[in-house]
């Protein structure tokens, strides 16, 4: 699995102060998208806090599981608020994230990805020379468990990026893994039948850095697309928003990050896995005019050695020609995802049967 190499945008708006866009960025077609103005509509808002409780169910604890169900069903995105991961390793993680795109791209190229390899500074889903490419640059790690690190790839500058890392990934990780147990159970099923996939599940971590174009209605800093996991949660790192959810009448949502909230989007296995009930998104990412944008997305999917499929404990009673998608194993799944550029929800059409 491996990326084609381009050009650093940081680096080429630096040097050109953006006022040039090469042909192979520009996309003429986002200029006339439909986009929702202020307060038309936003993304469902979910509580972790009352999300928790004891062995006996409370009826705060009850209504906020529907929400969350109705959100997964419905909107396939919403925003965490409450969810415990302490400020001082958000704010670290933003500081740091901040720190590494700020760094000499020299510098930076010390961590640039490698031939075969999807790790480190570059880009991903290049898979030609004549693609369209997203206005963006970004550092891709893969973060849980541990051992699936390549430290090769994980900055020593700013000083303290690793130790902020280990610390981000594994607390948002526990966050993952308790909204994973709800879900189970806002589907009727036992907790453990998802976390059993997920015994030694991968997380993976991109950093993205969207610079500003004078041209910003002509590129786009992240192609429609859905995620290939179960559940993403993403940082918004400083004030600057882009991130737009596609609605079922084809008009764009622009999100609003609430301040302390984590974005959590539902992904292409989790939509496999509930044999369509719940449904992976398309979204996108847009350039401002004026202002870099910055986010850290954290990805969540099974373990490695987990089969990709409809949950049996889903579909048993259902006939066989209700069952919508294709059984793979995990390793074969990732592959495919990316060894393809991103084209909306193309990938997943490809699993169906």
């Amino acid at each position: 699995m491996e990326s084609l190499p381009v050009p650093s945008v940081q680096a080429m708006v630096a040097a050109t102060g953006g006022a040039h866009v090469p042909p192979r960025y520009l996309r003429p077609e986002v200029a006339a998208d439909a986009v929702a103005s202020n307060g038309e509509a936003s993304i469902p808002i979910i509580d972790f806090q009352r999300l928790l409780h004891p062995e006996d169910e409370t009826e705060v604890s009850r209504d906020e599981s529907a929400r969350l169900h109705a959100a997964c069903q419905e909107w396939g995105f919403f925003q965490l608020i409450n969810h415990g991961v302490p400020d001082d390793i958000m704010e670290g993680m933003k500081t740091n994230t901040q720190g590494f795109f700020g760094l000499p791209a020299e510098t930076k190229k010390q961590f640039a990805q490698e031939r075969g390899q999807l790790e480190g500074y570059g880009q991903l889903f290049v898979v030609s020379e004549d693609q369209k490419l997203d206005w963006a640059d970004i550092l891709y790690l893969n973060t849980q468990p541990p051992q699936h690190r390549t430290m090769r790839f994980w900055p020593d500058k700013p000083d303290t990026f690793r130790l902020t890392l280990d610390a981000y990934s594994a607390a948002v990780k526990n966050v993952a893994d308790c909204l994973l147990g709800i879900i189970s159970k806002n589907l009727g099923l036992q907790p453990e039948v998802i976390a059993s996939k997920c015994v030694g599940g991968i997380q993976s971590v991109r950093m993205n850095y969207y610079p500003p174009c004078a041209e910003a209605d002509k590129v786009m800093g992240f192609a429609p697309h859905s995620d290939a996991d179960l559940l993403t949660l993403v940082l918004q790192v400083n004030e600057v928003q882009g991130l737009q959810v596609k609605r079922d009448d084809g008009s764009w949502i622009p999100v609003r990050p609430l301040k302390g909230a984590f974005v959590v989007n539902v992904g292409d296995i989790m939509q496999i896995f509930t044999n369509g009930r719940y449904r992976s998104i398309e979204h996108r990412a847009v350039i401002n005019t004026e202002s870099a944008r910055l986010s850290v997305a954290a990805f969540h999917s099974p373990s490695i050695h987990a089969t990709i499929g409809p949950l049996r404990e889903l579909v048993a009673d259902q006939e066989r020609e209700a069952v919508m998608y294709k059984t793979v194993d995990h390793e074969s799944f990732m592959r495919l995802f990316f060894s393809a550029k991103v084209e909306g929800k193309s990938f997943l059409q490809r699993m169906k049967l």
